[in-house]
């Protein structure tokens, strides 16, 4: 995950204080372990959060995006621990693509202030799943009208949702309490885009920094759960 941003000085102090990040250079650690990345915006990148899949060869995934409708954005370029490409699948979602040297991603997760769960919001899932499924050999597994994708060794990587006018992969984030983190989030001056809300075990609310950049934060819900037990089908002592 990389956020691009016309001031990244200034967009690392709202991260700072919205998710307890510190900066280092081109890379936001959270307890001195690298989270997401960092650069500034250009005219062919505008300010937004971009998700990244990792490749272990960066010319031969693009040649399978190629061959599966999509196309390359950006070409292959040397990067801070590595290679990396941008490219849009055949609905126009943009991804980046990663071939880790030094540095293979993100060193943390699970945990408050880590990526939550990379998802691709589409109004065609059907394309979607031939698109991932022959450019990266996935599988997408449907559940509760959504979906997710599993890798070749049935690995859950990332998820889909249905959506409307287009495509695009969603950042997320975990916090520990949404409502609190978008209040944060405005106190920062940045801007609440959808309320907080439930949806199965996750509570979630889409926020926007002060640049401009979307994002989602999500948390797990915990409900108390109440049993009710009838002394008769309790079992007889002896």
């Amino acid at each position: 995950m990389e956020l691009a941003s016309a001031d990244p000085a200034r967009a690392a102090q709202f991260y700072a204080e919205l998710f307890g990040w510190e900066s280092a250079g081109d890379r936001f650690k959270l307890g001195g372990r690298a989270v997401a990345g960092l650069t500034r915006s250009q005219p062919d990148r505008p300010d937004g959060w971009l998700t990244h899949l990792s490749t272990p060869d960066l010319e031969e995934t693009l040649e399978q995006v190629d061959l599966s409708g999509g196309h390359c954005v950006s070409h292959p370029a040397e990067a801070h621990g590595g290679r990396r490409a941008i490219v849009a699948d055949p609905s126009g979602a943009i991804i980046g693509l990663w071939e880790g040297q030094d540095f293979a991603g993100a060193q943390a997760g699970g945990e408050p202030g880590t990526m939550s769960w990379p998802e691709l919001i589409t109004d065609d899932p059907d394309a979607a799943a031939r698109f991932y499924g022959f450019a990266f050999g996935w599988l997408l597994r449907h559940e509760f009208g959504s979906g997710e994708w599993l890798n070749q060794a049935h690995d859950a990587v990332a998820g889909l949702a249905p959506g409307y006018r287009g495509a695009w992969w969603r950042a997320a984030f975990q916090v520990e309490n949404i409502q609190v983190a978008a209040d944060r989030c405005e106190t920062l001056g940045g801007a609440v885009i959808t309320e907080p809300s439930e949806a199965g075990l996750t509570a979630f609310a889409e926020l926007r920094d002060p640049f401009g950049a979307r994002f989602t934060v999500a948390a797990p819900v915990h409900h108390p759960v109440e049993l009710t037990v009838s002394l008769g089908s309790l079992p007889a002592w002896d």
